[in-house]
């Protein structure tokens, strides 16, 4: 019996020394946390511009826009919002949807809709 329970007792120790010391950033243990949805701090500058960037202007920009539709500036962007053209268009609401390579992922539709919410400030 005793043959047993010394290599096994040895075995278990030996585990949960390696097992419980594991010890790591947050960022490579909670990816998650890092790549949250912000939803709290919605600002035209810090959000939508580099959206609106990133996914319209190719687009909505140059001397040319789509549609006669600029995006370039936060006037152009806060006047197409206010008719409710932007959120139509993001959404697929009546119109085609926004961008035409698909759809914007969750998190920017709902960042979208609380600055609209929230008065299209220019922050």
């Amino acid at each position: 019996m005793k043959r047993f329970i010394i290599p096994a007792v040895t075995i278990a120790i030996f585990l949960m020394f390696f097992v419980s010391c594991y010890y790591d950033n947050e960022e490579a243990l909670y990816p998650t946390l890092s790549n949250a949805c912000d939803t709290t701090n919605v600002t035209y500058s810090g959000t939508i511009a580099p959206v609106m960037s990133s996914y319209c202007t190719t687009c909505h920009g140059g001397s040319v826009p789509s549609g006669g539709i600029s995006l370039t500036s936060y006037s152009a962007v806060q006047t197409v919002a206010s008719s409710g053209l932007l959120m139509n268009a993001l959404t697929g609401n009546g119109v085609p949807v926004m961008p035409l390579s698909g759809t914007l992922p969750a998190c920017k539709l709902s960042q979208f809709k609380i600055w609209i919410r929230n008065g299209m400030l220019n922050n």
